[in-house]
């Protein structure tokens, strides 16, 4: 069998008790921290569930992840994964090649920034699709037009549009605040004077929410990973409300 754990998002303490106890029966637990940033510490994981753990890289979830399809259908092995199992298209394509070989499969969720986003005040039902900001190199020094067509329809359509920003958590690269601004300002699907919403440290016990103008957020250099920004379509006026009580 093959099991999805989802870490939540921030540590270890996110954990839930049904994935405490998934991981626990387990025969064999991977971890892979590659799409974000963990907070958290395998070794205190591994005392919380009692057995070791063994972290994954992309390419053993990607390339790979034969080896891991081979040992589910032998023995039960549970993978967590950061914020919920299936935010990222890899933990489904896996689920997906599980199921071709006969694999048994379980998902045990837990909260992802989609999740959380209420708590910047502003409505779920009016985020348009969310977008991943890349770096540069990936797009090979070119502006991303798909991500600022994206961006530009939920505009038009008043919605909200969740930015990621783009992560190489294997060699320690987090795209920051600033960097991603500039991105956004060269695509020019925002301005200086626009008003943006800055998360970062979601799920922690002091997140940081910041309500400002992209030239004041540049100024700020905000470091605080991880972190999203939050390009505003037409507010609601209980939304608006929140964000002036930031």
């Amino acid at each position: 069998m093959l099991a999805l754990i989802g870490l939540g998002l921030f540590d270890e303490n996110d954990l839930t008790l049904r994935g405490i106890d998934e991981a626990r029966n387990s025969d064999k637990v991977y971890i892979e921290l590659y799409t974000s940033k963990w907070h958290g510490n395998i070794r205190n994981l591994e005392k919380i569930i009692g057995k070791n753990i063994v972290e994954l890289k992309r390419k053993d979830m990607e390339e790979n992840s034969g080896k891991i399809l081979d040992e589910a259908r032998k023995q039960r092995i549970s993978i967590f994964v950061e914020g919920d199992p299936l935010m990222a298209t890899t933990h489904s394509s896996l689920l997906v090649d599980a199921r071709k070989h006969k694999i048994e499969t379980k998902v045990i969720h837990n909260a992802s920034i989609v999740s959380v986003i209420g708590e910047t005040g502003l409505h779920m039902y009016k985020f348009g699709p969310v977008v991943t900001i890349p770096f540069p190199e990936k797009t090979k020094g070119h502006l991303p037009e798909s991500t600022f067509s994206i961006i530009n329809d939920n505009k038009k359509r008043n919605l909200h549009t969740l930015c990621l920003l783009d992560v190489k958590a294997e060699e320690g690269e987090y795209m920051t605040v600033n960097e991603g601004l500039k991105i956004l300002l060269a695509g020019k699907v925002v301005g200086q004077n626009d008003k943006i919403v800055v998360f970062a440290k979601a799920g922690s016990d002091k997140p940081l929410l910041v309500h400002n103008s992209v030239k004041t957020l540049l100024k700020q250099n905000i470091s605080d990973i991880p972190v999203v920004i939050i390009i505003l379509g037409k507010l609601h006026f209980t939304e608006n409300d929140y964000l002036k009580s930031i």
